[in-house]
């Protein structure tokens, strides 16, 4: 799986984010991050076809929303999201939220679609460590990754540490914080020191945490940018300073314990 993927939340379709998926791809990214409670698969399947590149050389996130959770469900919100998408197979399918009476029969239909290979693999999303060790116990597989908030106001520290012990993949949501990082001035002057910006420095100290990242845009300026932070390296101490902003700041609404 890529580090860095395009995220496309709030991102509509009828040309918005088709534009954004073919600027991407067309700038080297192969990570595609979408959701069916997002409500523009439609359009992310088009980009994907009319960007030309193979179906196997883009690697495909999708979720299953909330409402559709159950394992009955969720095998039906999989099928629409298949023809929404225009594909046949995804790349990595995951619970969007831990709906607490609901997770556990959502996560053994999607066990299912793993074992029928109508998924490359399966994860979840905002699952705390209590969540993650209840869904263990009751599964069959490792989720492949949690995908969860964390940017340098929320570092998530024991949440990292555990991840990396079960081997689950971290990735981060809301990576640059809305563009909050460049008001950070920390960040700034790290920036200066490489000639980058904040938030390509805020992106590249994910990446050297070893979590992925979603940034979302839409702006093909801005999405190159964000893919930018393969050619250079934070050191020990720049790392240092940016884990010292934490915060455990949320930016976005927690649903992690919704009935």
């Amino acid at each position: 799986m890529p580090s860095i993927g395009l995220g496309v939340l709030f991102a509509k379709n009828n040309g918005e984010v088709e534009n954004a998926i073919l600027s991407a791809l067309q700038n080297g990214y192969r990570k595609i991050d979408t959701a069916s409670g997002y409500g523009n698969e439609e359009g992310v399947g088009k980009g994907i076809m009319e960007s030309n590149i193979e179906r196997n050389d883009i690697f495909l996130t999708t979720k299953v929303w909330n409402t559709e959770q159950g394992y009955d469900k969720t095998l039906y919100s999989f099928e629409q999201s298949l023809k929404r998408l225009q594909t046949h197979y995804i790349d990595l399918y995951m619970i969007h939220w831990p709906v607490k009476t609901k997770y556990i029969d959502t996560y053994k239909a999607i066990e299912k679609l793993y074992s029928e290979e109508q998924v490359k693999a399966i994860g979840v999303c905002n699952f705390s460590i209590q969540q993650l060790e209840d869904l263990m116990q009751q599964s069959q597989i490792i989720p492949a990754i949690n995908q969860i908030e964390m940017h340098p106001r929320l570092s998530q520290n024991q949440l990292l540490k555990f991840s990396k012990e079960h081997n689950i993949q971290l990735e981060a949501w809301r990576p640059i914080m809305m563009g909050e990082v460049l008001k950070i001035p920390e960040l700034v002057d790290i920036g200066k020191s490489h000639s980058k910006t904040a938030v390509q420095i805020a992106l590249r100290w994910l990446i050297q945490r070893g979590v992925a990242a979603i940034p979302k845009s839409v702006n093909p300026k801005r999405i190159i940018e964000n893919f930018e932070v393969y050619d250079f390296e934070l050191t020990k101490n720049q790392m240092n300073i940016i884990e010292g902003l934490n915060q455990d700041k949320r930016l976005g609404e927690d649903l992690s314990h919704i009935e």
